[in-house]
């Protein structure tokens, strides 16, 4: 196990100025009643409100009506990165996962910084009896969910990635596309192994506790090139929480829609509204499986926008929407965050990606009490100071 920065949380009142100086009122421990039992992460890879809408309009032939979209809490995210510049899908996960802005490339590591690594919450949540899981439709070892699982100063080593998450962070599951995961490591692990969907369907979900599903040799296919006998995101996210509702403490999930992010690179508008109107669906799911589970958080944002997508005219359901785009990288754009269920309400206003995991820690149980802080006054708790 690698060692770990001293993280702590605390919630001070203006009379200790030692964490940072500002002031700070003294915050009340939520009742165990308001906190979430599980915590499931939606991450929409290059996902803005452009391609929200653009998908809105294709599928309904309005806007707005995504699934979640419905949901009763809405604010927005600054996604710049540790330089104040255009992040990457590093950069922004880690700032997720961990409430520390990195540099672009970085996977849970102080850069800049001393370079240790920076506890997440995937881990975290591992320590106090949670179950963990990982869901994208890119390559499993891809950096979006590496963030979550691995400490690496470099997105590019695959490898290293795969051994943390079979000998250090251990997620209970890990589904996604192939390539720098071997299904034999998986199987020496001590996980199950699916390689399609038909696998994937037929597993006995109440006994099974550790799962790998690899599907495909790299990332996984467009929806709009057809699937074959690979899952659907929205498959894959309602078997996991089928397995992961047996934990008695309750689960961390992170679901990505990575390959919105693929599709806005290439301007492929029929790519990235297929993409992110699958992801909706996933949300759906699990919004349907949370009514009956109350005592859980579900946060749907993105990591970043890609494209600059502009949509300039709307043709009606089923036919593409008009749209322009600016470039074929990442922007600097805010994203949308959306929250429903406890500890939902502090989705709100302006924030930065930092604050997701300020959101999802102040949220869960146990979380003020044994996880750490990073002493800097919060601009969104405005009642905190954090220190590190």
């Amino acid at each position: 196990m690698k060692p770990y920065k001293a993280i702590a949380i605390c919630i001070i009142a203006l009379a200790f100025p030692s964490c940072g100086g500002k002031a700070g009122t003294l915050a009340q421990t939520p009742r165990p009643e308001d906190r979430a039992k599980n915590i499931i992460l939606f991450i929409g890879d290059g996902m803005g409100s452009e391609q929200i809408k653009a998908a809105g309009i294709y599928g309904t032939g309005v806007g707005g009506t995504l699934s979640f979209e419905a949901f009763p809490h809405k604010g927005y995210i600054s996604t710049s990165n540790a330089e104040g510049g255009v992040t990457d899908s590093a950069a922004a996960a880690t700032a997720m996962a961990t409430g520390t802005k990195v540099s672009n490339g970085v996977l849970a590591v102080a850069l800049p910084g001393d370079g240790m690594p920076l506890e997440t919450v995937l881990e975290v949540f591992k320590k106090q009896g949670k179950r963990t899981g990982l869901v994208t439709t890119t390559s499993i070892a891809h950096a979006t969910p590496a963030a979550f699982a691995s400490h690496e100063k470099t997105r590019d080593n695959h490898d290293a990635i795969a051994a943390a998450y079979f000998n250090e962070s251990r997620p209970d599951i890990l589904f996604g596309g192939g390539g720098h995961i071997a299904q034999a490591d998986g199987k020496k692990a001590g996980y199950t192994v699916v390689a399609d969907r038909d696998e994937m369907m037929t597993l006995e979900t109440e006994g099974e506790t550790r799962v790998l599903g690899i599907f495909g040799r790299g990332n996984m296919p467009f929806e709009s090139d057809g699937l074959g006998n690979l899952p659907h995101l929205s498959e894959m996210t309602q078997v996991a929480l089928q397995i992961l509702e047996n934990a008695p403490y309750g689960f961390f999930l992170m679901v990505e829609g990575g390959l919105i992010d693929h599709a806005c690179h290439a301007n492929d508008i029929h790519r990235a509204v297929l993409e992110t109107i699958e992801f909706s669906n996933a949300v759906a799911k699990t919004l349907d499986w949370a009514k009956t589970h109350p005592d859980s958080l579900i946060l749907v944002t993105a990591d970043h926008e890609t494209g600059g997508l502009q949509v300039v005219g709307n043709n009606g359901r089923g036919v593409l929407p008009a749209v322009s785009w600016s470039n074929t990288g990442h922007t600097k754009d805010d994203v949308p965050v959306y929250g429903w269920g406890k500890g939902a309400e502090r989705v709100s206003g302006n924030m930065e990606n930092t604050d997701i995991f300020q959101i999802i820690m102040r949220s869960a149980p146990n979380s003020i009490e044994t996880f750490p802080s990073l002493c800097r006054f919060d601009s969104v708790w405005k009642e905190l100071v954090v220190c590190r």
